[in-house]
């Protein structure tokens, strides 16, 4: 009876397993009979060490049930010791899969539990596995070669046997419980936990010395020697293996006659020189010469002179170490000579009294030295290098005289007196008849250029910020700017026909039914104000800087000082009509100047300058005079080239054709250039400054577009008086004759010609 339901409980666990793993050979039990004692053992995990047998049924707390799973599962809960024997009987005989509890045990300790069926057979009196001496171990898990991945979401880790669940551990072990151990456990160091069920497995003494020696990078083997020596196979000894032992035969001693044939084809060539016999190798070093392949024409080649290695000085009395008194340096020289550079020095110690040779130490910078004088012999030139003699003066560029430049201004003609205060502005007519000026008195002056009399004062009542005479010949017209407002004033000077047509210009505009809103107000002058020559009042909400004629006459630009994108406003005369240019603002602006022939729209602020389309009303290019702060913007007749004044004495040309960055940079000045100008027909162009001068150059531009501008300072003018440390404001030239026009800070202005 025993023997058959071991028979069934043997064949049930290899079927099961088989079928799990797809292999019978796999199979984690192992039938063993021995007699009348069979008992059903299975094979532990690898990481499981040998622990003694325990008795069957010595504890009577134990129930058939709960040994039944502690010998597939191999996993331990953490519940308590249970007593419910025949309460866990009769519920795993309803084929319950719960976990039950089972005994604990010592962590050295692990159970062996033959098969249940075995106790179940026999006798409640008789213990047949009192003397069990099998050294089976116990199984832990018998899930196979499965991944334990596939059962992290579920909670049991296979099945036994029977085909029941193997359970996890119900509790896992916190972070206190591991301390605890670690510090109660002396052999915690060397516990490690198998993952295949969850236990903790103490190492032996052989597995913790065979990690060592994996973690070492060593072999696994304590007995493997990895630097035993090798045998050789076959030897490096020539050896002559004869076929057979037979004599040689008679006719191996004759030569036949394709060998003859041969020997005499290779005497013939010996004799023509076809074959040259092989010459010894000569193993001493051979030198080249690098300069012997050299040409004998070139000019290093006719110089050929040995130049020796540099020689060391001799040692003198600074060396010594004991020098002379007048030899020893005092403190300022020894504090002067620390704080030179070592280029600059002129020895490289400092000269030191010692009491005998024995006491001088060692010197610091020996190694250094020997190095240097290697790199001196090594890096001697062979050769004797021809010098280069070069003239200082043939350094400066060749720039033609200032007599064949001529004509431009030399000297001071006339001086227009009449203001009471600084004069900011000037603005001479289009026929260079007349001239307008502005100042800090309130009032604007015109006057007769060719005889500095003053023709007509106009009140403004305010500072005069910019004066500006209109371009058209046919019209007269002069733009003032004051404060918040920009006057146009008919002067009345010239032609009366011309006089007459812009009267009957201005008039002649019809006021519109309904006003547009404008960023400006256009206001007709009173009677008053007409006898005074005033025609419109045009009124922005803020301070006007700057006004600017367009060429032809009939658009008038104005600056504003105020943040934002209404800092420049353009008006139509004709149509009465302002408007804002620009969406948003890229800093204050400084001047603004339309381009002579092409509808541009030059804006300069404190950094760059940007040149705008005015008809497609795009950014086209963007300058970077590399200055801190532009005062001044003027734009050559061309329109190819502008030139820029700044507060940091710097008069900027700037080719737009050639690059965004400045052709050349001009320091003649010593202050802060307020006004730069060109002349609209001959290649001048000036510039004005506090130091009160007004330097006039020569600025020839070319049609080649291969040739750079010319750029050649001509003569520096002076006359201004300096005052409130401010010199000239204002420059401008005359239309058609060679003649500048500077405004100071005197009150006055003056005419060089």
């Amino acid at each position: 009876m025993v023997l058959m339901e071991l028979e069934a409980c043997g064949l049930r666990a290899m079927a099961v397993e088989a079928g799990r793993t797809g292999c019978g050979s796999a199979l984690g039990a192992r039938w063993v009979g021995l007699g009348s004692s069979v008992p059903c053992l299975l094979q532990p995990s690898l990481l499981d060490a040998p622990a003694p047998s325990r008795r069957l049924g010595s504890d009577p707390g134990l129930s058939d049930s709960d040994s039944e799973e502690s010998v597939f599962s191999g996993l331990e809960d953490s519940g308590s010791d249970s007593t419910e024997g025949a309460t866990a009987s009769e519920e795993e005989g309803e084929g319950t899969s719960e976990q039950r509890g089972r005994m604990d045990r010592s962590p050295g300790q692990q159970a062996r539990t033959p098969c249940s069926r075995m106790e179940v057979a026999s006798m409640p009196g008789e213990d047949e596995y009192a003397e069990d001496s099998s050294d089976e171990e116990d199984i832990r898990n018998t899930v196979g070669n499965v991944p334990l991945e596939w059962y992290d979401d579920f909670p049991h880790v296979g099945y036994d046997l029977d085909g029941r669940r193997i359970y996890k551990p119900l509790r896992t072990r916190d972070e206190l419980d591991q301390f605890l151990d670690k510090m109660d456990d002396p052999d915690y160091w060397r516990t490690v936990r198998d993952r295949m069920t969850g236990h903790s497995v103490r190492l032996t003494g052989e597995q913790v010395a065979l990690v060592q020696r994996l973690q070492r990078g060593q072999f696994g083997d304590v007995s493997f020697n990895p630097y035993e020596p090798a045998v050789d196979f076959f030897s490096g000894d020539l050896m002559i293996h004869p076929v057979t032992n037979r004599p040689a035969d008679k006719r191996s001693f004759i030569p036949s006659l394709v060998e003859k044939e041969k020997v005499s084809r290779m005497v013939h060539a010996i004799k023509m020189g076809w074959i040259q016999p092989r010459r010894p190798r000569d193993h001493s070093p051979s030198f080249y010469d690098l300069w012997a392949q050299e040409d004998p024409n070139a000019v290093l080649g006719r110089h050929k002179m040995h130049v020796p290695a540099p020689k060391l000085a001799l040692p003198g009395h600074s060396e010594s170490y004991n020098p002379p008194p007048e030899y020893l340096p005092s403190e300022e020289e020894c504090l002067a000579w620390e704080q030179q550079e070592p280029e600059e020095r002129k020895l490289s110690f400092l000269p030191r009294r010692f009491p005998s040779l024995r006491a001088v130490p060692a010197y610091g910078r020996f190694i250094q030295e020997r190095f240097e004088r290697c790199l001196d012999l090594y890096l001697c030139p062979r050769q004797r290098k021809m010098r280069v003699n070069v003239d200082p003066e043939d350094l400066i560029p060749k720039l033609p005289r200032p007599r064949d430049l001529q004509p431009f201004p030399t000297c001071q003609a006339l001086v227009y007196r009449g203001h009471n205060s600084l004069v900011r502005c000037l603005s001479v007519s289009p026929d260079g008849q007349w001239l307008a000026s502005g100042s800090d008195d309130g009032s604007v002056r015109l006057w007769e250029v060719a005889t500095a009399r003053c023709m007509r004062t106009v009140p403004v009542g305010g500072v005069v910020k910019s004066v500006a005479w209109n371009p058209h010949p046919t019209v007269c017209l002069v733009a003032v700017a004051v404060e918040d407002t920009v006057l146009l004033l008919n002067p009345a000077l010239g032609d009366r026909l011309v006089v007459g047509s812009t009267d009957q210009l201005l008039s002649a505009f019809p006021p519109p039914l309904d006003p547009a809103s404008q960023p400006a107000h256009w206001l007709e002058a009173s009677q008053e104000e007409r006898q005074d020559g005033l025609r419109l009042r045009i009124h922005h909400g803020k301070p006007v800087t700057q006004v600017t004629w367009h060429g032809r006459g009939d658009y008038l630009a104005a600056v504003l000082a105020t943040p934002g994108h209404t800092q420049v406003l353009i008006h139509q005369l004709s149509r009465r009509r302002s408007q804002s240019p620009f969406r948003r603002s890229h800093g204050q602006v400084q001047r603004v100047a339309f381009h002579p022939t092409r509808p541009f729209l030059l804006v300069a602020s404190q950094r760059c300058v940007r040149l705008y389309h005015l008809l497609r009303q795009e950014l086209t290019k963007k300058l970077m005079p590399n200055c801190k702060w532009v005062s001044s913007l003027a734009v050559h007749p061309a329109g190819d080239n502008i030139i820029c004044g700044s507060y940091d004495s710097k008069l900027v040309w700037v080719d737009m054709d050639l690059s965004t960055k400045p052709y050349r940079v001009l320091r003649h000045h010593k202050k802060a250039l307020r006004a730069v100008a060109f002349h609209p027909r001959y290649p001048l162009f000036a510039s004005g400054s506090d130091d009160g001068s007004v330097i006039v150059c020569h600025g020839m531009v070319y049609n080649d577009l291969l040739q750079n501008p010319l750029l050649v300072p001509v003569k520096v003018l002076k006359g201004h008086a300096l005052t409130r440390d401010l010199g000239v404001l204002d420059v401008a030239f005359h239309p058609t004759q060679p003649w500048v026009f500077s405004s100071g800070a005197d009150g006055t202005l003056r005419l060089f010609t």
